[in-house]
């Protein structure tokens, strides 16, 4: 039968969730969503999207896109293994526990069907997230990711393992000037 790519996003402010199924997961697949990305939101708006590094994201075919609306998109890569920063990869979660656990289908395209039913049941009541801070206040550049991780592993360390403390992270080296041009 084959398998499906979902790409999507979700609109914290709003609630709302996009999703883009396909047959592939290509550059051209992430420059089709990012095209109804550009669509959905009025021309002016910035679209900020947490994204893992799959090499898509950095693509020269998505740098051709990105250069063709200057300043729309901002992307920011979460660390690798890092997918539990980014609130989609819960969303994943839960559609999957929620739809497609145990379920049959018998092709594609049900499977494809099925994948945008649940995006409209849940669009129909959205949950906007709450932010207790505003996104433009956030420098990257100053926060440091490495303590979140190593909270974050210490908390998911076994209960046998409780008087033990997590492995230090690898420092991150800080990048100069000229490496960010």
């Amino acid at each position: 039968m084959g398998t499906l790519s979902l790409l999507a996003a979700i609109d914290l402010l709003a609630g709302e969730a996009f999703p883009l199924v396909s047959p592939t997961h290509k550059s051209s697949d992430f420059v089709r969503f990012l095209d109804m990305l550009d669509q959905k939101y009025p021309s002016g708006d910035k679209i900020r999207l947490i994204l893992d590094n799959h090499s898509a994201h950095t693509s020269k075919e998505t740098q051709e896109y990105l250069n063709k609306v200057p300043g729309r998109f901002e992307f920011v890569f979460t660390p690798t293994h890092g997918s539990w920063l980014n609130m989609v990869e819960g969303f994943f979660s839960k559609l999957t526990k929620q739809m497609l656990s145990g379920i049959r289908v018998t092709s594609k395209e049900e499977l494809e069907e099925r994948i945008y039913q649940y995006f409209t049941e849940i669009n129909k009541v959205p949950v906007p997230y709450h932010w207790s801070y505003k996104p433009d206040d956030i420098d990257l550049e100053k926060e440091d990711i490495s303590q979140i991780i190593e909270v974050v592993s210490h908390k998911a360390a076994k209960a046998c393992d409780k008087d033990k403390r997590a492995p230090k992270p690898r420092k991150r080296s800080k990048r100069t000037q000229e490496d960010k041009a």
